[in-house]
């Protein structure tokens, strides 16, 4: 069985049990931490307590891994998440390279590549590389998955930039691949269409946030590629209901696509995109938690008429599957 690299260290694929494909647990912008949040919305100690709480009792709901996959644009710091993970024992953290930008590239990219400024390699595929196969920064943490984005602007020049990137860094080490998409806009269409360009395994692919999505034309189509669906936003009603989000997996488990789904929320331990306003949040969407799933997603399946069976493949084998 293939090993998959975690925050702790490699774990085999068969040992990953349960897994959330699509939970972070901080989401930030280093600079704007760094220069107001400190002193003002950002405690150290207490945000890490906090994470270090809510994981521990997601682990109790009998999730043993999430993939999270935040990246350079989400305020990923794996130094932190190490402390998080060292008093989480019961739950893996899988951890994931990319960039996520809706248009334009990073400046520190932006002059640096093929028939730029600094005529060159692209160095994000070998930075993706680095990170995947080497170790992020010097923290000895390996990614084992990685994240784009085309969302509703679809593919500006600089995205463009960054999914072939990705897809190259896929091209080399045969790392899976997750894509922010807008379901309204179907980006997931466009998004696998590069891929599949860039000679990816789109079996390999997990089309996020396909789950805003009711539309099964669109699902069938991006699920008949081989691709899986990510249905990783549960507890965000203002995008899709959970009733609606449940019988769209329904719909689709008895057209028999069942190992073309996995599940999640998106949910966070903290974002600053709500920094003094955070516990708010639970008041707006109360549903946006990582025991949603769980507690209440799970039983509605099952009166839908989605088998045990079902479930487990969408929980425990397509994420097997896809880190495997």
């Amino acid at each position: 069985m293939p090993v998959v690299s975690t925050v702790r260290g490699p774990v085999d694929a068969a040992e990953l049990g349960q897994t959330l494909m699509h939970e972070h647990v901080f989401v930030t912008s280093t600079e704007h931490l760094d220069n107001y949040g400190k002193g003002a919305w950002w405690d150290e100690e207490a945000r890490v307590a906090d994470a270090i709480t809510k994981l521990n009792a997601l682990a109790a709901k009998g999730v043993r891994t999430i993939a999270d996959p935040t990246v350079w644009g989400l305020g990923r710091y794996i130094p932190r998440i190490q402390r998080i993970a060292a008093e989480v024992p019961d739950l893996n953290i899988i951890v994931a390279t990319g960039i996520y930008s809706f248009e334009e590239l990073p400046h520190q990219y932006e002059h640096r590549g093929p028939g730029l400024l600094l005529d060159m390699p692209d160095p994000m595929i070998d930075d993706f590389v680095r990170d995947l196969t080497e170790g992020i920064a010097d923290t000895g943490v390996k990614a084992a998955f990685l994240k784009c984005v085309v969302d509703r602007q679809g593919l500006t020049p600089g995205v463009e930039r960054i999914c072939r990137a990705v897809a190259q860094a896929h091209v080399r080490t045969g790392a899976p691949i997750t894509v922010h998409t807008n379901s309204p806009a179907r980006t997931g269409i466009i998004a696998l269409d590069l891929f599949a360009k860039e000679g990816v395994d789109l079996t390999k692919v997990v089309v996020g946030h396909a789950g805003d999505s009711n539309d099964l034309d669109y699902l069938r189509q991006l699920a008949d590629t081989g691709a899986t669906l990510g249905m990783d936003r549960f507890g965000l009603d203002l995008y899709n209901p959970t009733p609606e989000r449940v019988a769209t997996i329904a719909a689709l488990c008895e057209g028999g696509y069942a190992d073309r789904m996995v599940l999640s929320h998106d949910a966070a331990c903290f974002m600053d995109y709500f920094p003094n306003e955070w516990d708010m949040v639970g008041v707006i969407a109360p549903n946006w938690r990582y025991d949603h799933i769980h507690d209440d997603v799970l039983p509605a399946l099952l009166e839908a008429g989605v088998t045990d069976a079902q479930i487990q493949q969408m929980l425990l084998f397509n994420p097997r599957r896809y880190f495997s």
